[in-house]
């Protein structure tokens, strides 16, 4: 009977978390004025051709309204980070992880640098998924993804992610049809474990457009210092571009859930985008509202210890 009533308490605790998480998920959304609102993708068909790339829906409206208001975000964005850490070293389960996508020159990168740059790094947990290794090849396509997940306490970057496997293999034929058109079913669970298991997923697509993505590629070319940027594989790539926007409009369609949505970040203009996923991020951490645990010793005792050291 008590091993009856401890499995009804942990199923009971473990749907009291989930649903708390979702409810971090729900508010964000639905603060008429937050960021979250704003750049959440509504429910049902995707047209990203009526999206504005260089658009900027809410907050700053000029590069230096932005360098001030990212100025503004730093000391608290990094705060709640380091209580974050702090909630997990005493047993707290909860983590955030960001997953960016785009095209090639969207600003992944940049996001990681000028957004992931504000808090510690000890906090931050970086993982980027280019083509996968003849070892990744040998397993499951959410092989290498599950095993770079954020522990409790950590901020996840996925620099592209789980749904490279319904973008470019759909695109260059890579699987059947019959196996890609699977793993939309199979990454929204995978997502749904991870939202179980404490995390909350902030998913983000930057949008671009192809005249923008032209404009970077020949700044790489034009820059001696940029060479290193510049792959001519992207420039491949590019010719398959309204391909890969039907593809990125039906991952964002059959991926948008209640409990791990989609944000389309007008990412034209860099100083717009970095500021709009470091807005995400802190509404999400203020959401989460993590605390610093109580001491687990008596602070007195230890006080006098130290005092007699």
């Amino acid at each position: 009977m008590a091993s009856s009533k401890h499995g009804r308490k942990k199923q009971n605790d473990r749907k009291t978390a989930k649903a708390a998480r979702l409810d971090v998920v729900e508010q964000m959304t639905a603060h008429q004025n937050s960021t979250s609102k704003a750049l959440s993708l509504p429910p049902g068909a995707v047209d990203l051709g009526a999206i504005d790339t260089r658009g900027t829906p809410i907050g700053p409206q000029d590069k230096h309204e932005a360098a001030r208001a990212m100025a503004e975000i730093a000391p608290e964005l990094a705060a709640l980070q380091e209580k974050l850490v702090a909630e997990a070293i005493r047993g707290g389960r909860r983590r955030i992880l960001l997953i960016l996508q785009g095209m090639d020159t969207s600003g992944k990168d940049g996001v990681v640098k000028h957004v992931l740059g504000l808090v510690n790094p000890a906090g931050v947990h970086l993982a980027s998924f280019k083509k996968p290794t003849a070892e990744e090849l040998r397993h499951d396509f959410l092989w290498r993804i599950a095993g770079q997940v954020p522990q409790a306490g950590q901020i996840g970057v996925f620099n592209r992610s789980q749904y490279e496997d319904v973008l470019v293999v759909r695109v260059h034929d890579l699987v059947p049809r019959q196996e890609w058109s699977g793993r939309y079913a199979r990454i929204n669970a995978f997502e749904r474990k991870q939202v179980r298991e404490g995390t909350v997923i902030v998913k983000c697509f930057l949008h671009i457009s192809k005249d923008t993505q032209r404009e970077r590629l020949a700044a790489r070319l034009d820059d001696p210092t940029k060479y290193w940027k510049y792959n001519p594989a992207d420039l491949t790539e590019r010719g398959f571009w309204p391909h890969y926007q039907d593809a990125y409009a039906d991952a964002l369609r059959r991926c948008n859930t209640v409990g791990a949505p989609w944000f389309v970040v007008p990412a034209d203009r860099k100083w717009y985008r970095n500021w709009a996923i470091a807005s995400l991020l802190l509404e999400t951490l203020r959401q989460l509202d993590p605390q610093y645990p109580p001491a687990d010793f008596d602070v007195d005792t230890e006080r006098q210890r130290l005092a007699e050291s």
